[in-house]
């Protein structure tokens, strides 16, 4: 057993595949959970109205395969961001959020990734950053009610593309039930951008940080880097990572199309798994 969980990213499996299937390629592939999407998409926001018997039956899939869904990622706010300036818009937001949090109690999911920006197709102004921090506190005591921590992703925008100002909105709601779960992958296209550092942005989440998403990125890109071949590097942010505390860590990569994606599924678990080694050693070694 080890001292840390490697979730895996539901979309990094072909979207055809049933549930089932993909627990159990997630399984296949050595990895200890999968996150479970959801998205903007029709398809993927109406699992939010899941009835109770079907919520069970993912659930004993969870059990009967031996890889549970642990964590959620919740991106359908992208289409309808807390912050919009429409008010319909914004009680659709929280919809999905009250929904979203329902499904991680019922499931027994512990962490819901949810978007770091206040509007994501629109412009950011005064008014939609004031809804946004209205809306946030909602969402916050929605999640209190039912146990279930919120964590900001650390975005491709300006908004919250760094741990730094994610922790400025989790003190300014100042509860236990928000947190951050950074992408290591968008903030070092962050710190190149601003000429910073990731160890010390990670380092500014002290007691704040639930888990990490290990994604591959190069300068101006954001998604869809093979592993190895960007410039995020792994075992550093690994290192910081667990000296602060983070045991969960989801590798987060798309399928794209390949034949042969479980061979990817195995080479990136690999990948991945070396990299926590190599971080744990790096962090052994400055003890």
């Amino acid at each position: 057993m080890t001292d840390y969980l490697l979730g895996l990213y539901e979309k990094s499996m072909p979207e055809t595949l049933s549930l089932e299937e993909k627990l159990s390629a997630a399984k296949e592939a050595s990895f200890d959970y999968m996150e479970l999407s959801i998205d903007e998409t029709d398809k993927k926001l109406s699992r939010l109205k899941w009835s109770d018997s079907e919520v069970e039956e993912l659930r004993r899939l969870g059990y009967k395969i031996g890889l549970p869904i642990k964590s959620i990622c919740l991106s359908g706010h992208r289409k309808y961001p807390l912050g919009h300036e429409d008010e319909e818009v914004q009680k659709r937001s929280l919809e999905i959020m009250q929904d979203a949090i329902s499904l991680a109690s019922k499931l027994g999911v512990r962490i819901i990734q949810i978007a770091g920006y206040d509007v994501y197709y629109d412009p950011s102004t005064e008014e939609t950053r004031e809804n946004f921090e209205k809306n946030l506190a909602i969402s916050v005591e929605m999640a209190a009610r039912e146990g279930v921590v919120l964590g900001f992703e650390t975005m491709e925008t300006e908004f919250i593309n760094t741990v730094e100002k994610a922790v400025y909105w989790v003190n300014k709601i100042n509860s236990p039930y928000l947190q951050v779960y950074p992408d290591i992958g968008n903030i070092t296209n962050a710190a190149q951008t601003y000429g910073t550092c990731v160890t010390n942005d990670l380092e500014s989440g002290k007691g704040h940080l639930a888990a990490l998403h290990l994604k591959e990125t190069v300068p101006g890109v954001f998604r869809e880097v093979p592993y190895g071949s960007g410039h995020v590097d792994f075992p550093e942010a690994i290192k910081t990572a667990l000296a602060l505390g983070v045991r969960m860590f989801v590798g987060e990569f798309w399928y794209t199309g390949e034949e042969d994606w479980k061979a990817t599924l195995r080479n990136n678990n690999a990948f991945l798994r070396e990299a926590i080694s190599r971080g744990r050693a790096l962090l052994g070694a400055k003890r």
